[in-house]
């Protein structure tokens, strides 16, 4: 009579445990399978040259020094033929030199060496009261190996390797259990502990590198959100400048017919396309302020009222900045010179985000606020120095938003000017803007006959 046959209970059992160790093997496989990145060396992103070189070196050293060591304990004490024991030997130390750039690689080849020295030293004379399956020499050989492998694999490729590494040592044990005086645990447990410390070091490496990364990414986007919002700010001052003149324009326009008598009728009709266009831009410029102005400036501030200031203020912006306990003096030009009004405006923005760093970052620092003109008449000079603070006096500020100089750039560039800004050698600050008394010749574009007909 045969036994009773597994119940259909039992066999879906079956089936799964057979399923999950089938899943298992494959993603063991798997893993092992597919390196990480081969060819790239170890350290190949580091900056400093010598570190770069550091992995060669170890990796060489330790095959220089492992590959007669193992050759003699192999042929003298364990008693191998020494053809056999340098074969071993080599294909045991030769791929450290490989696991610089493909450790995964190198594992495959020094584990098959160390499966197949195990299987050497089995009917050897001279195995008996020494390690094995695991000789000391390959035990130093793959923990080298498992350093390189740490410092490159992902975390399941290195358990896959540990398991297997353990693996190797539980079939070898029932083989020759005379002989196996417990290396094989030694090995896997070192094994897990240096592919732990490794991998620990290449995640808290990688976080290292994201961090910096995205610090320089967030950096440049400060940067590029600072010179936004400089531009926007600028563009909202500028407004009331250009809406002035279109307004006028706009007004001349319309009073031409009242004003000059005896125009044709053509010349009636000229006047008051151009009054329609104007309009038409005050109301585009007005839309466009709308988009530039910030949530935050309308729900609080609401619209700028006060007219935009020139270097005419000057002297209530020092009176003001005297009393915040900053010494300066003035000097304006004698004779009132005439600006156009994005350089005046540019000039006392100039000077106000130069005293406003000089509290900021130099209290106490006495501060000279020149502002001349050329002796040509062509440009005008905007110079704000100060010296250092004094002694007992700390910076309100240790760190800027970097709106100042940018600001400062930007207005510059405005008007097509220059500025120069630099510390002193005796621990001053120096601004420096050049100005061009005229505006900037504007840019020749080139219309189209449909384009200059339709004007």
């Amino acid at each position: 009579m045969s036994g009773p046959s597994p119940t259909p209970a039992h066999e879906p059992t079956r089936q799964r445990v057979l399923r999950a160790a089938r899943q298992a093997l494959h993603v063991l496989v798997v893993e092992l399978g597919t390196p990480t990145e081969p060819g790239t060396p170890l350290f190949g992103s580091v900056q400093n040259p010598w570190l770069r070189r550091l992995p060669y070196v170890v990796a060489f050293g330790f095959a220089v020094s492992l590959l007669p060591t193992t050759i003699t304990i192999l042929s003298h004490d364990y008693g191998l033929d020494g053809g056999l024991a340098g074969a071993l030997a080599t294909a045991q130390t030769a791929p450290l030199l490989l696991a610089v750039t493909r450790p995964l690689q190198a594992w495959w080849v020094i584990f098959t060496a160390d499966i197949l020295c195990a299987l050497a030293l089995t009917g050897a004379d001279g195995v008996a009261g020494r390690a094995w399956p695991w000789p000391p020499m390959v035990i130093v050989g793959y923990l080298a190996l498992m350093v390189a492998l740490s410092l490159r694999e992902r975390s399941r490729t290195l358990i896959a390797v540990w398991l297997t590494t353990g693996v190797a040592g539980i079939l070898f044990e029932p083989r020759a259990p005379d002989r196996s005086n417990g290396t094989w645990v030694l090995l896997f447990v070192l094994t897990g502990v240096v592919l732990m410390m490794g991998a620990t070091l290449r995640e808290r490496g990688d976080a290292q590198r994201k961090l910096i990364e995205q610090e320089t990414i967030s950096e440049a986007e400060r940067a590029r959100r600072t010179l936004l919002e400089e531009r926007t700010r600028i563009a909202r001052e500028l407004h009331d400048v250009v809406a002035h003149h279109m307004s006028v324009i706009t007004v001349q326009a319309d009073s031409a017919p009242y004003r000059l008598s005896g125009l044709p009728r053509e010349a009636e009709e000229e006047f008051g396309s151009l009054a329609a266009t104007a309009r038409e831009s005050l109301a585009e410029m007005r839309r466009l302020l709308g988009v530039l102005r910030s949530e935050e400036t309308e729900r609080h501030g609401g619209p700028e009222k006060a007219p935009q200031p020139g270097i005419g203020m000057l002297p209530k912006l020092v009176e003001g900045t005297v009393r915040a306990g900053v010494p300066v003096e003035l000097s304006l030009p004698e004779d009132r010179v005439p600006l156009e009004p994005a350089v005046d405006l540019s000039a006392y923005r100039i000077v106000q985000e130069a005293l406003a760093n000089v509290v900021r970052h130099a209290p106490g620092a006495r501060t000279r606020v020149s502002v001349t003109t050329a002796a040509d008449g062509a440009r005008l000079t905007v110079l704000v120095v100060n010296s250092p603070p004094p002694a007992p006096s700390a910076p309100l500020e240790t760190t800027g938003t970097g709106h100042g100089l940018i600001g400062m750039r930007e207005r510059v560039r405005l008007v097509d000017g220059s500025l120069d800004t630099g510390p002193l050698p005796d621990g001053g600050f120096r601004v420096a803007a050049q100005l061009p008394l005229s505006p900037p010749p504007a840019p020749a574009a080139s219309l189209s006959p449909k384009d200059s007909g339709s004007v």
